[in-house]
């Protein structure tokens, strides 16, 4: 069942889904409508959950759900990601794949690149150790206070020279 997502309690557990490219209005428009079609339904063995989403930085899309009296199964699991990879197909972008890495470059915009290669971002300084960089190890509602975390307090810390 949907809730606005500043009802979701703080443990709530979420997914954060990641696009190329910011959206324009009329795709936020269809990602809400279908995200709350969505949510109205989203059950684990036929119990409704309390679900909601999120639009971050306007191409970003944090999905959650409050497992407090029921956890979220991996059928109820699977028909999320089968909701994301249809706006996928809608929309011609790619939200599902995992491998990409965000960041905000000195202007403050948010651009995304394949993990594959992102050593070379590093190391031709586009990407310095105080580049804020999407936190990949968010898991519940509360972790949203610190999604993005400099570039040296995360997994590329190890390309930067000591």
């Amino acid at each position: 069942m949907y809730i606005p997502f500043d009802q979701l309690p703080t443990h709530s557990r979420i997914w954060v889904y990641q696009a190329e490219r910011a959206f324009s209005s009329g795709e936020k428009e269809l990602i809400s409508t279908s995200l709350k079609q969505f949510c109205d339904g989203w059950n684990t063995h036929g119990n409704l959950m309390p679900t909601s989403f999120e639009i971050l930085e306007e191409q970003f899309i944090v999905l959650g759900v409050d497992e407090s009296s029921l956890g979220a199964s991996g059928c109820s699991i699977d028909s999320s990601v089968k909701t994301l990879r249809e706006l996928e197909k809608q929309l011609e972008i790619n939200l599902t794949d995992q491998g990409k890495v965000s960041f905000k470059n000195n202007e403050g915009q948010v651009a995304v690149y394949p993990a594959l290669g992102i050593k070379s971002k590093v190391l031709s300084g586009e990407i310095e150790r105080e580049t804020l960089v999407l936190n990949p190890l968010v898991k519940i509602k509360k972790d949203l206070e610190n999604v993005w975390i400099s570039a040296n307090e995360s997994w590329l810390n190890k390309y930067f020279p000591n």
